[in-house]
């Protein structure tokens, strides 16, 4: 391009990216409306006329901007120029949507008033084109067409309707007999009653079992009682001797020195068998549960030193009562079930009555089917008499028939094969021409191919240690690259070595803080299991004498389920 030429489409480009949020509102609302059918590969094209005729059509003048779009698809651009130069689009919403992003005073005296100047003479540049367009409409030859005639067949009369086959008489289906599986019991019944008594005896060897085992982590052992009788004596001899706040301070390093010393005379092994496999967290969480509760014990100690009174009658009366809530309790349950044992056996009463009645009424029924079967069968017979006579009738009459038909169908038999004869002829020579066309358009392909497949040879040296010669800031060479990646490569292995030897450090340590938070956790887990066992033998040995006694309602229910359970057997065995 010339240097004017070059700058006239850098202009354009520039400006076409600068303002595209106001070329954009114009080119989508023509697609929305008069270009619906316009391919949108063609956007960037109405782009660029839009964009010259608001910015640059005063600079470059009507002639070259007229001779621009002449130069262009006719239709597209009086289409194109017939929506963007219209007065009504130009004061209403164009402007509008242009003062979105620009000032209102601005966009009206810059741009839309110029377009609104320039819009007569561009409104007969339209014209030009509209007569354009009427002037090179030409007149296509219309080719015969074969019109088609029918054939002067004879019209066939209407066939008649043959004479329906007389039906065979339907077979009664054989009934079925009535299964025994209706008079006997179902087994699911059974099973449910066996799956419920074992159920039932399974809840009360559990309630006997917690009834026995509760409370057992609670129990101390004497040689426990010794231990704490010891830490008293010795807490109340500090007491006497310092302050209160080195009383703080000698108590928890003392009593946590005696306490440790006495449980590492227990033997090893609980410490190796451990129950339950702990994850780290669960560790941490007992570990700061035993120390809480060891720092609630010394607090509870203080407390008594300083007079505080002991809960343990008040805990004893609220367990007596507990125990005597659960009991009754446990008789409303069992009067519950044995309430729903006895509507169970009431509803069985009633459906074996409704079975009874049941029966009764399809005896009726029976009877009243065989009644209506006998006049079924009657009505049938009578019906098949008349069709049979109606059949020999209508066959008297069609057996001229049939040779009139046969001569028909020979003359038409002729007439398909002469037409047969001439379409075949015709199919044969299109076959002929389409062969000849494609075998030349295959000899083109080829001659094509062999054009397109002679190589094409080019020869380019690569230095690797030279620079591209953009003239970008840190611009380098392949070489150079390379070897600072392999730098950062290296720096960036020593950071991940550092980094793994911390993370092996800090894993080290919380390791054995886990392993010191097992170790006590064992011994008092250790001292915890002594105190539940002895307190479990007190327990016991209070219990022993106490025998329950079943409540009157229970024993009255059990003996209306017996009597009920009784009538319904000897009503099963009727059945």
């Amino acid at each position: 391009l010339d240097v004017t030429e070059e700058k006239f489409v850098l202009d354009a480009l520039a400006g076409c990216t600068e303002y595209k949020s106001i070329l954009d509102v114009v080119v989508n609302a023509f697609y929305v409306q008069d270009g619906r059918y316009c391919p949108i590969s063609e956007r960037n094209l109405y782009i660029v006329i839009c964009y010259l005729a608001t910015f640059q059509l005063e600079e470059i003048g009507l002639q070259r901007f007229s001779r621009i779009v002449k130069s262009l698809d006719t239709a597209k651009m009086q289409q194109f120029l017939r929506f963007f130069f219209n007065d009504l689009y130009l004061n209403t919403w164009i402007k509008d949507e242009w003062s979105h992003f620009y000032d209102s005073v601005y966009v009206k005296e810059n741009w839309i008033d110029p377009l609104l100047r320039w819009q007569p003479k561009v409104q007969q540049l339209i014209e030009k084109l509209t007569n354009k367009l009427s002037n090179c409409t030409t007149t296509v030859k219309t080719s015969r067409v074969t019109q088609p005639k029918e054939f002067n067949l004879t019209v066939p009369k209407p066939r008649a309707i043959p004479p329906p086959s007389p039906a065979p008489l339907p077979a009664l289906p054989k009934r079925q007999p009535v299964p025994p599986s209706i008079y006997k019991p179902p087994k699911e019944r059974k099973q449910l009653e066996e799956i419920k008594t074992k159920n039932i005896q399974k809840a009360k060897d559990l309630l006997l079992k917690a009834n026995t085992n509760q409370f057992r982590c609670a129990t101390i052992k004497p040689e426990k009682r010794e231990f704490i009788c010891r830490i008293i004596s010795a807490v109340l001899v500090l007491w006497s001797q310092i302050s209160c706040e080195q009383y703080l301070e000698v108590v928890c390093e003392s009593v946590l020195a005696q306490y440790f010393e006495e449980l590492t005379k227990q033997p090893q092994d609980l410490i190796d068998n451990i129950p339950i496999k702990l994850n780290t967290a669960a560790i941490l969480r007992e570990g700061a549960l035993y120390q809480r509760k060891l720092e609630e014990e010394l607090k509870r100690i203080e407390n008594l030193q300083q007079g505080a009174g002991d809960p343990s009658e008040f805990l004893e009366w609220q367990k007596q009562m507990r125990g005597k809530d659960l009991e009754e309790q446990l008789t409303e349950i069992e009067c519950r079930r044995l309430q729903g044992k006895l509507s169970y056996e009431e509803a069985v009463l009633a459906h074996q009555n409704v079975i009874q009645e049941n029966k009764k009424k399809a005896d009726i029924l029976r009877e009243e089917k065989a009644e209506l079967m006998d006049l079924y069968a009657e009505k049938r017979l009578q019906e098949q008499k008349e069709m049979k006579e109606l059949v020999e009738q209508v066959m008297e009459g069609h057996k001229n028939v049939k040779q009139v038909k046969a001569k028909i169908q020979e003359y038409k038999q002729q007439i398909v094969q002469q037409v047969c004869e001439k379409t075949g002829e015709l199919l044969r020579q299109a076959l002929e021409e389409k062969e000849d066309e494609n075998r030349k358009r295959y000899e083109l392909i080829q001659q094509i191919r062999a054009i397109e497949s002679t190589p094409n040879i080019r020869h380019k040296f690569v230095d690797l240690t030279e620079t591209g010669g953009h003239g970008l800031f840190g611009e380098m060479s392949i070489v150079e690259l390379r070897e600072r990646l392999a730098l950062l490569k290296e720096a960036q292995k020593a950071a991940e070595e550092e980094k793994r030897d911390q993370i092996i450090h800090e894993k080290q340590a919380k390791e054995q803080l886990i392993l010191d938070k097992l170790g006590q956790i064992s011994q008092f887990r250790a001292e915890l299991g002594r105190a539940a066992a002895l307190k479990q033998e007190e327990k016991k040995k209070s219990q022993s004498g106490e025998k329950p006694m079943k409540d009157e309602r229970i024993l009255n229910l059990q003996k209306k389920i017996v009597e009920k359970t009784m009538e319904r057997k000897k009503q099963a065995g009727l059945l």
